[in-house]
């Protein structure tokens, strides 16, 4: 008698919220009840939206939250990859609609055949899916077949952006504040009233990982007036453009590419502990550009050695 499977204990959910907005109530209650089936699930959001997470509080509330949870990128996917697609375990399709056509062949004739390579069995993987783009216009336009979206869609869900839940910034907000706090054994800011408004009026274009990343910038930084000054020049704009304001396409792009920037550099510095010679040698540039960049962006505390 074969013994049975070793469970694998699947990590909880990351940063998963209980949602306060009326927006994603109906949702948690459909979340709870798809993950008592093996039924294929589409989540289509927008970028940042939450999308993976929602996925992955999917898989913690059903019968399968013992064993693992994989996320794979159809951006960078690899047919044949059948370790992916073995065991009891949830997989993630992370924005489906970046499969390339072959990919999507081979992705369509296991799930027809219910194999992977060597005749491996996928029936018991549970699929779930996401997408930024809007799947059936893809079908329409021909970059996607049809009969594998329907295969993958037998239950969709639409995330609402974050601009459509404001009720879930604030505590998204100070989720994020004391999770970077203890991550950089700081102190939790306490926001002031001006900030806690800032958070409230913006649209967040970037959804949830932009205002996880302001959390973070915060936290990194130790001045939130610093660390807002970006998001409160672009909500400037945003307040301009909405009263008739001209707004240049060369000067958004400019301040996108700019607060660009300064997310891959703060994330360069979490990622050494502030460590600035090191950022810079993993951001490949000098030492003393980075301090030239750190000075344009308002933190000119940091510029000594």
């Amino acid at each position: 008698m074969k013994s049975a499977p070793r469970a694998q204990i699947a990590p909880k959910p990351i940063d998963f919220v209980e949602s306060v907005s009326p927006s994603l109530r109906g949702l948690k209650g459909v979340m709870a009840e798809v993950a008592q089936s093996d039924v294929p699930v589409l989540l289509l959001a927008e970028l940042g939206a939450g999308k993976k997470t929602v996925a992955q509080r999917i898989h913690q509330l059903s019968r399968r939250f013992r064993f693992p949870f994989r996320v794979v990128s159809c951006a960078g996917f690899i047919n044949g990859r059948a370790d992916q697609f073995l065991g009891e375990g949830t997989v993630f399709l992370e924005e489906l609609a970046e499969l390339s056509a072959e990919s999507q062949s081979w992705l369509l004739q296991a799930l027809v055949q219910e194999t992977v390579n060597d005749g491996k069995e996928l029936r018991s993987v549970r699929l779930i899916c996401g997408s930024a783009r809007d799947l059936e216009a893809e079908v329409r336009a021909g970059r996607f077949r049809e009969d594998l979206y329907f295969r993958l869609s037998a239950i969709c869900l639409r995330i609402p952006p974050l601009r459509q839940r404001r009720e879930d910034i604030l505590h998204l907000v100070e989720h994020f504040l004391k999770k970077y706090g203890g991550e950089f054994q700081r102190p939790v800011p306490a926001l002031s009233a001006d900030t806690r408004r800032l958070f409230q009026e913006y649209s967040w274009p970037g959804n949830i990982r932009e205002l996880e990343n302001a959390a973070r910038a915060i936290v990194a930084l130790g001045d939130e007036s610093v660390a807002m000054g970006g998001l409160r020049a672009m909500l400037l704009r945003q307040d301009h453009g909405g009263n008739g304001s001209r707004v240049s396409l060369k000067q958004a792009s400019r301040e996108a590419s700019r607060e660009r920037e300064k997310e891959i550099i703060l994330r360069a510095l979490t990622r050494t502990r502030w460590n600035r010679r090191r950022a810079a040698q993993d951001l490949q540039i000098s030492y003393k550009a980075l301090l030239y960049k750190l000075k344009q962006m308002g933190c000119s505390e940091y510029e000594a050695s």
